[in-house]
């Protein structure tokens, strides 16, 4: 049970949000209904409460090398995010992040809520290096995540510096506060991410509410980046799985000399044993996480993530199968309360992403 909030929790609450427990916090599971604020992000705008998730400053002279050999990633010294893991010795994931490179003396991570102590745990036990600093500024720094295709044209009335280009991110001040803002987000829709200190964060909570940027919960971001292919830690990726199987090797640079876990993903990488895949129902019902995929009577693997998409009106699932059965085309059975219903194996690009915003 979860039992942190945000600072937005009595906002949340004045607004009639549904709670709901996740990642050890209490958060909005939707404000009207999980298919309203979906349609919503991917017609128009909505603001989504990710202020649960953790934010870790690196700093210190020794912060690129250290992160180097600690993250799956290539560091570059640009105002770029990038998508990068953090690896077991055996190639399986403890979190999937962004990194936001600042200099070469001060990066932010951006971890799964669930997974923030671990990662700081993961982190402290790999440092040996005191020019090294780590905080965890999750405590005294909110993020609102902006999405849609209106996002820019609606929250320019209020921040009049942004980023003009996806996955790059700028410094900018709201009256006193310093805030950080990427173009960047979960849905597959163009919008921002805002990280500011907590008293900013409420200020624009308020600024964007007065807009009609809608609330929306943690139900229609999960509904969102599910249609958009996007993994989630606990679903599609864990410590059991690796990059390699999971289809997310742009989050790892092979050509690293080295960092934790590249030994055992280069292996896996030889002998593939599993495979994440997409699978659409050939019959009217709901793939759920959990249910048991057959090929005749072989059980091949398990549905990860599942939904009646709401944009696609289509039942489909991400799955992690037998890579012997991966094919797209190849048919198979998902079992649903008992009963065998006929499904295909597809690619994963269920939505067409209208997230790559260049200059």
């Amino acid at each position: 049970m979860g039992d942190k909030t945000t600072i937005l929790y009595q906002e949340h609450i004045k607004l009639g949000a549904t709670m709901t427990p996740f990642g050890g916090y209490i958060m909005p599971l939707y404000y009207s209904s999980i298919k309203d604020e979906h349609l919503t992000v991917r017609e128009f705008v909505g603001m989504f409460d990710i202020s649960h998730m953790g934010q870790i400053l690196i700093e210190g002279d020794g912060a690129y090398s250290f992160l180097e050999y600690m993250l799956s990633q290539k560091l570059t010294i640009e105002r770029k995010m990038k998508y990068s893991f953090l690896l077991n010795e055996n190639a399986g994931i403890i979190d999937d992040l962004m990194i936001y490179p600042f200099n070469k003396n001060k990066f932010m991570l951006v971890v799964n809520a669930s997974n923030k102590e671990k990662v700081l745990k993961h982190l402290f036990e790999h440092l040996k290096d005191e020019r090294v600093k780590i905080t965890d500024q999750s405590f005294t720094h909110g993020i609102l995540a902006v999405q849609g295709p209106k996002s820019e044209e609606v929250i320019s009335k209020i921040l009049k510096s942004l980023p003009s280009i996806s996955m790059t991110f700028i410094e900018t001040y709201l009256d006193q506060y310093e805030l950080i803002i990427s173009r960047s987000g979960y849905t597959g829709e163009d919008g921002f991410e805002i990280y500011a200190p907590y008293e900013a964060i409420i200020n624009l909570w308020h600024q964007f509410l007065s807009l009609n940027i809608k609330p929306c919960g943690l139900g229609s971001r999960d509904t969102l980046r599910f249609e958009a292919s996007m993994p989630l830690y606990g679903h599609e990726i864990d410590e059991t799985i690796n990059p390699y199987e999971a289809g997310l090797m742009f989050g790892v640079s092979l050509e690293k000399d080295n960092f934790i876990g590249k030994k055992a993903l280069l292996a896996s990488m030889m002998s593939q044993k599993r495979k994440s895949v997409g699978i659409e129902l050939l019959e009217r019902n709901v793939p759920r996480e959990g249910y048991k995929i057959f090929v005749d009577d072989k059980e091949i693997g398990h549905i990860t993530t599942g939904y009646l998409a709401p944009s696609l009106n289509k039942p489909l699932a991400m799955a992690l199968v037998d890579v012997n059965y991966s094919r797209i085309g190849t048919q198979v059975y998902v079992m649903i309360r008992n009963k065998l219903v006929k499904a295909i194996i597809r690619n994963k690009r269920f939505y067409v992403k209208k997230n790559n915003v260049k200059e």
